[in-house]
């Protein structure tokens, strides 16, 4: 990530019990010569499926071998120091623990690679955009959200939840990161009319920022830095239990067990207001061909008509 300015990291990585791709040619005689992924060049098509590979030092064709255990005797070994020189050592990080839980075995791709590092530049511009449109505003007056700011808010604080959870009680770093990455989306299309907006707006990307930190903490704390916040005397975020209170809930409408259409609807919303929604849906009333069987109600969760 030079190109955004993010602070390079080269401090070691443990060994990991990781898979990466095998390429070998084979002798008459049976004998097979491996060579390293980091030597062979890959033509693959638009959906990125392998149609030839090819050694670098001679330009003849390998045979794809599939993947297996980084060993010596297959040289299929990856250095990550040549990813944290192209992409910095957040992106290995970060590529490292979301490609696996730390108990099962990684597959080194070069596509989550840059899927990781794409990621952490879409935090980066996130970040950068809202600095550069000077609105400082801090505040929340959680009386006055607007529903938009709600849901965000709630998306803030539920990540706050899982991700502590994910860390601390159940060590799943993958899942952690994939949590962030929703958040980050969330905070994308989230757009701010006024200061209590912006507020909000900050709040998530800042607890965004902090929860990224065990992952990618050269990023986490250049920007953090440019929030005037101090990456290294905060604590881990606190969950407001306040912000996860829900006054809608989706509930999903079938016919027959068949999903058709889904409501969107207060908290409170009755059984009978909920099955009024529900036969009220133009995608629902096209299945409705014949007198209701029976009307099923899982409250906070969905409606299924039989005909």
């Amino acid at each position: 990530m030079r190109d955004e300015g993010v602070v390079q990291g080269n401090e070691p990585f443990t060994n990991l019990l990781t898979q990466a791709d095998t390429f070998y040619r084979e002798a008459e005689s049976g004998k097979k010569t491996w060579f390293n992924p980091a030597d062979i060049e890959l033509e693959k098509d638009e959906k990125g499926r392998v149609l030839s590979a090819k050694y670098s030092g001679d330009g003849q064709d390998v045979v794809v071998g599939g993947q297996e255990k980084m060993s010596k005797s297959k040289n299929n070994g990856i250095d990550p120091q040549a990813i944290i020189d192209q992409y910095g050592a957040d992106t290995a990080r970060v590529f490292m623990m979301f490609a696996a839980p730390p108990d099962q075995s990684l597959e080194w791709s070069d596509a989550g690679v840059e899927g990781a590092n794409r990621f952490l530049k879409r935090v980066w511009r996130l970040a950068a955009g809202f600095l550069e449109k000077g609105n400082h505003a801090t505040a929340i007056d959680a009386s006055k959200l607007s529903t938009e700011a709600q849901d965000l808010r709630r998306k803030t604080h539920e990540t706050i939840q899982k991700v502590g959870d994910d860390i601390e009680r159940r060590h799943a770093f993958n899942t952690a990161i994939a949590a962030l990455m929703e958040l980050l989306n969330a905070s994308n299309k989230f757009e701010a009319k006024d200061d209590n907006d912006v507020a909000v707006a900050r709040e998530a990307i800042t607890t965004l920022l902090t929860l990224l930190a065990p992952f990618a903490p050269h990023l986490s704390q250049t920007l953090l830095t440019e929030f005037d916040i101090d990456l290294t005397s905060v604590l881990f975020p606190t969950v407001d239990e306040s912000a996860l209170t829900r006054n809608t809930q989706t509930i999903v409408v079938q016919v027959n067990g068949k999903l058709r259409g889904k409501l969107e609807v207060s908290v409170d919303a009755s059984k009978d207001e909920l099955l009024a929604l529900a036969k009220a849906l133009p995608e629902v009333q096209q299945f409705l061909t014949g007198p209701t069987k029976k009307e099923i109600v899982v409250p906070n969760k969905l409606v299924n008509l039989v005909v």
